[in-house]
């Protein structure tokens, strides 16, 4: 499953296992995370895809993208972008400027 497609050509991959505990014969999560060359940018965050061994193409890059088995639900980037953000602030008004300047005039200095 492709878990980030920040960077351009890459995508970083976790493939989850469940591996036997040596002492406890129990069933443990385990996780590796490949870095995957994804020379069309195909691939976005949430997809299942097969990938393949091949030669480096940097020092942490040794797979490559062969297919996309699934694609993942599309998520909304706006809210990773802050624009959904600003649907929830306060709007501005001119008039708040003037209304909170009024009461500070009105008092006397030195009464």
């Amino acid at each position: 499953m492709v878990t980030s497609d920040t960077v351009s050509k890459t995508r970083k991959v976790v493939f989850e296992y469940l591996a036997r505990h040596s002492k406890y014969n129990k069933y443990v999560k385990r996780q590796t995370v490949l870095h995957v060359h994804d020379e069309k940018n195909e691939s976005h965050v949430g997809d299942h895809v097969e990938v393949m061994a091949c030669r480096p193409h940097s020092r942490t890059k040794t797979y490559r993208l062969v297919r996309i088995v699934t694609r993942g639900p599309q998520i909304d980037t706006s809210i990773l972008k802050g624009e959904a953000s600003q649907m929830f602030e306060k709007p501005r008004n001119e008039k708040e400027g003037e209304v909170s300047a009024a009461p500070q005039g009105s008092s006397t200095a030195g009464a």
